[in-house]
């Protein structure tokens, strides 16, 4: 970057290097700059579903005119750039992955379609199971076996995968799934099958569950290796056009993607494992999460991201949220690494209607980018819930988002009327206000499906709602929950790209260890040691990927975990161990009943309790990002205007306030509503909105009957 250029930078507020994060959201795609002094710039363009990187470029674009810089000079200046896609999610959801082709041992042909044979929902026999992603014909099985331990049954028939590969070849297989039946214990068949594959097929994308998802579980080894290999050839082709790109117009860096497991890990070494990514969007959240706990002082939160499709919920207890590798995407099971999220299909583009019952309903379908709901003026006629926000007055007609968008009330109005008002025979507003009532009993059981339902009291949490329309829902939620407060970021709108900025690099890794924690004094000191040099190779393992990503010394962290379980169950707890203690069966004994009594309220006194998998997480530190600050001020705050709003309560002449006016220290009673750059936040009668001193709002809530 010239002179010249950095003076304009500095004239427009932001001194370089910068760090940049941008998310690929299914409304909007986010952009926030964070410059070398914590000053932020977010920016905000129409997704593009179509190219999600052509709506990367079309932010880095957007931010590099804002600060009236070329391209090539604003990344010349960036010193990092993490990225959350929704690619990997959408290949799955919209079916647009490529034709795979399966290696399977003798006799598990048909393992992928029979699945475990578990419904949620077990009173509703006729839903179908999603379509299998490998048809039987391209399920060709290999002779030879392994045991449980790892020691050959019977050699590999390295002639089956090469007739495998003409088949495949033939048939226009474009990736190739290899799940071998104990290959979580020694891969080397399945590495025996790829070479021999190659003879006769020369496809690029080969999957090996034993590289991809080494745990015990054929059925969920095989459908990750399989989705791995659906998702690999559109993901990574895009990511790697998308790095080239940024580096041909200046990116000095590589390019960061975030991973399911809340961490960031560079293109390069994705690329073998793309299924990662499934969750890259929701689970950059947890960086949020971390700088939200920083600010406030308070690591027990529940984050409830609202954008334009989607709610997802997250749980952060004394600062860390939980990770698992049960994770089911479309009906499709994964073991793979990932953040806790629970997601409902609740966010300001969802439909709302009535059925042919004459029952209201909202959800889950949306109304997407284009046209989106009815207001933006873009060709929709369905109602949505941003439809009835506006409606009810807590958007105002105009731009919103930034300017990406103008509402227009009259189209909102018309949308209700004709598809909720005059089937249910009731006035617009009625209708609006009951869509919204809908909603917000659908976010308060997402909330309490991943705190209640899994042995947590939400009370003692408190709620962070974002996205561009979490803090419109906020305050009734909590409330329902029966939380005392609730803390509003001023960035809401682009939570998950700040989270990106706050995110770690992370690696993963797990050895199956099937061993007894108890036992004699002899067998004790068997098992700590075996599970000391079970943990110190995947140390090892863990600081090979960090030290080829630049991250040594103190730059590198790790933590080991426990998956446990009493003898006889089928599911396993995960512990986690403290940071440099020997390990100790008493110590796990004690921690595991804690974490089971938390869960399900009881132990087993004396019970046997059986180890079965080791685990270590690798993590290359970040700088962390800074909270800005700013002096108090003693002034009133500014009132913008008075407007009628509806609230659950009924209609209330409500004070409207933009952030931009409000500084640290100043308290607002409610009602209220601050409309922001990227969202709009509101406080119920009774409550008060207070702005924290690194300008983020804290709306502690009314006692109950107070609004009255």
């Amino acid at each position: 970057m010239s002179e010249a250029q950095g003076n304009q930078a500095k004239a427009a507020g932001m001194i370089p290097p910068w760090r940049i994060g941008v998310d690929v959201g299914g409304t909007f795609t986010d952009l926030v700059m964070v410059d070398a002094q914590g000053a932020l710039m977010i920016v905000k363009t129409p997704s593009v579903p179509a190219n999600p990187g052509e709506g990367v470029l079309d932010a880095v674009r957007k931010a590099a005119a804002n600060l009236a810089m070329p391209v090539e000079g604003f990344l010349a200046q960036c010193r990092l750039f993490v990225h959350g896609s929704t690619v990997a999610t959408n290949t799955v959801l919209e079916g647009k992955g490529a034709k795979v082709g399966l290696l399977t041992t003798h006799g598990f042909r048909d393992s992928l379609e029979i699945r475990r044979g578990i419904r949620d929902n077990p009173w509703d026999h006729r839903k179908p199971f999603p379509p299998v992603l490998v048809p039987r014909y391209l399920r060709l099985p290999v002779r030879g076996r392994l045991d449980s331990e790892g020691a050959e049954v019977a050699p590999i028939a390295v002639a089956d995968a090469v007739a495998a590969g003409e088949i495949f070849t033939r048939e226009g297989v474009e990736a190739v799934a290899i799940c071998l039946f104990n290959a979580y214990a020694d891969g080397r068949h399945e590495d025996e099958a790829a070479r021999a594959l190659a003879e006769s097929w020369s496809g690029e994308w080969v999957s090996r569950s034993s590289a991809i998802a080494p745990t015990i579980g054929e059925y969920e080894r095989s459908s990750t290796a399989v989705m791995n290999a659906y998702v690999a050839p559109r993901v990574v082709t895009y990511l790697r056009d998308l790095a080239k790109e940024l580096q041909r117009l200046g990116l000095p860096g590589a390019l960061l993607m975030s991973q399911s497991n809340g961490g960031v890990v560079s293109v390069d070494q994705i690329a073998d494992r793309p299924v990662n990514l499934v969750l890259s969007g929701p689970a950059a959240g947890v960086g949020a999460m971390t700088l939200a706990a920083n600010a406030l002082g308070d690591d027990n939160l529940i984050s409830m991201e609202i954008g334009g499709t989607s709610c997802d919920v997250a749980l952060m207890s004394a600062g860390q949220v939980a990770t698992s590798d049960a994770l089911e995407i479309d009906g499709y099971h994964l073991a793979i690494p990932s953040v806790e999220i629970h997601t409902v299909g609740a966010g300001g583009g969802t439909i709302a209607g009535v059925d042919a019952a004459g029952m209201l309903f909202a959800g889950p379908k949306g109304a997407g980018a284009r046209p989106g709901p009815a207001c933006y003026g873009h060709g929709g006629t369905e109602p949505t819930v941003t439809d009835a926000q506006l409606v009810l007055g807590r958007l105002a007609p105009g731009a919103y988002a930034g300017g990406s968008v103008t509402l227009d009330q009259e189209r909102a109005r018309e949308a209700i009327r004709t598809r909720v008002a005059e089937p249910l025979g009731i006035s617009i507003e009625d209708a609006a206000s009951g869509i919204i009532r809908l909603v917000e009993q659908h976010l308060l059981h997402a909330v309490e499906r991943i705190s209640v339902q899994r042995g947590f009291n939400p009370a003692g949490f408190t709620l962070v709602p974002a996205g561009g329309a979490g803090p419109l829902h906020g305050p009734s939620v909590a409330a329902m929950l029966g939380a005392r407060r609730v803390y509003v970021p001023r960035q809401a709108g682009a939570f998950c790209a700040m989270g990106l900025l706050q995110s770690d690099v992370r690696q993963d890794y797990i050895q199956v260890f099937m061993r007894d924690l108890d036992g004699d004094v002899a067998a004790a000191t068997q098992v700590a040691k075996a599970a000391q040099d079970g943990f110190a190779q995947l140390r090892a393992r863990a600081n090979e990927a960090l030290t080829r990503e630049g991250f040594t010394g103190d730059q590198a962290a790790y933590r080991r975990a426990l998956d446990l379980r009493y003898r006889g169950q089928q599911s396993d707890l995960r512990v986690e161990l403290p940071d440099g203690e020997a390990f100790d069966p008493a110590l796990v004994r004690r921690l595991f009943e804690a974490e089971y009594a938390r869960q399900f309220g009881h132990i087993q006194p004396g019970g046997a309790i059986q180890i079965t998998s080791l685990r270590m997480a690798g993590f290359g530190l970040l700088p962390p990002l800074e909270a800005a600050s700013a002096p108090a001020s003693n002034q009133a705050p500014h009132r913008r205007e008075t407007r009628r709003v509806w609230f659950p309560d009924g209609w209330r002449d409500t004070a409207i306030y933009d952030g931009s006016d409000l500084a640290p220290g100043q308290s607002i009673a409610g009602p209220a509503i601050v409309t922001e750059q990227t969202m709009t936040a509101i406080a119920r009668a009774g409550d008060t909105l207070t702005v924290d001193a690194a300008g983020n709002f804290i709306i502690d809530l009314a006692e109950r009957g107070a609004q009255a």
